[in-house]
């Protein structure tokens, strides 16, 4: 064990968990385990479940990689238990967590702040899909506080626009319809106040969904994104600046669609990203010169200088 390794101690990796993303979080978790113990790390992985406490105090845990994605793991409820308890923890805090999660409120932080994001109308119950078809079609519909594309849907009718509430209300009562933005899709790595090279997106599915992301290996990703410099120094800035609206702090990802006159747009920030073999933030790492154990050492190496 190296004196880095010993440094961080016994080291618990949060993954699994309750929510609609359990099965992305298991194997992101699977991988940061594998990449801690490379690098020498005392690391031991936790399906976390409700008795998460309890396990937490008997396990004499030094610090927290949280690895957990969606509720309970991603929205500020994890990071609250782990105040508590007063043990360091990975990424983004109580706060700058809820409010990524919730991507209502998040654009309405950007709106505010003059950053741009897509137009958008809070679909609470089905009075409100008038006013989100005046928005006018095609819609992006999308459950508020779910991640990994999860119950998203492209819509282009009013017809359309009800069954896609009625699928996103499966998993979340909150549902948001924005401005759908033709164009190219990009992603952003954080980690460290830093952005990691721009990353862009391809597929040949209708949308980055979840099965874009997750069940093919059909989706293009391309390091250099093919941007100007000047354009990727902006897309990197803009980033930055809604992962600092947010209060993200640590390591995290955020999503930007550039439409057919160039101009970009704010989708959403991800506070704890995926971190499998088909994740975004282990490419950017390493389009930056960072494997995967050392990225996975980084981000833990914030949790010696945060909450203590």
């Amino acid at each position: 064990m190296t004196v880095r390794a010993r440094e961080f101690g016994r080291v618990a990796v949060l993954m699994g968990g309750w929510s609609a993303e359990r099965d992305v979080s298991l194997m992101s978790g699977a991988a940061v385990l594998g990449g801690l113990q490379a690098r020498g790390i005392d690391a031991h992985g936790i399906d976390v479940g409700r008795d998460i406490c309890a396990v937490l105090k008997t396990g004499s845990f030094d610090r927290v990689f949280i690895v957990l994605h969606g509720r309970g793991g991603e929205d500020g409820v994890i990071q609250g238990v782990l105040e508590t308890l007063e043990i360091p923890y990975t990424g983004t805090g109580v706060l700058g967590s809820a409010l990524a999660m919730d991507k209502a409120r998040s654009k309405r932080l950007w709106s505010g702040m003059g950053l741009p994001t897509p137009e958008y109308i809070l679909i609470k119950d089905e009075d409100d899909l008038d006013s989100a078809g005046a928005l006018g079609f095609p819609l992006m519909v999308k459950p508020v506080h779910e991640g990994s594309s999860i119950g998203i849907s492209r819509v282009e009718d009013a017809g359309a626009l009800q069954r896609g509430w009625v699928m996103a209300r499966q998993f979340d009562q909150e549902v948001l319809a924005e401005r759908w933005i033709e164009g190219n899709e990009y992603t952003v790595t954080i980690l460290d106040g830093e952005a990691l090279p721009v990353i862009r997106l391809e597929t040949p599915h209708e949308i980055y969904d979840y099965a874009a992301k997750y069940e093919t290996d059909t989706t293009g990703y391309f390091i250099p994104s093919g941007l100007s410099e000047g354009a990727e120094s902006g897309i990197q800035e803009l980033a930055l600046r809604a992962f600092r609206a947010v209060d993200g702090s640590g390591w995290g990802r955020v999503d930007i669609m550039v439409d057919e006159a160039g101009q970009p747009w704010l989708m959403e920030a991800n506070t704890v990203p995926g971190m499998t073999d088909h994740s975004l933030v282990p490419m950017a790492a390493k389009a930056a010169g960072m494997d995967f154990p050392e990225l996975v050492e980084r981000i833990l190496a914030g949790t010696l200088e945060q909450r203590q």
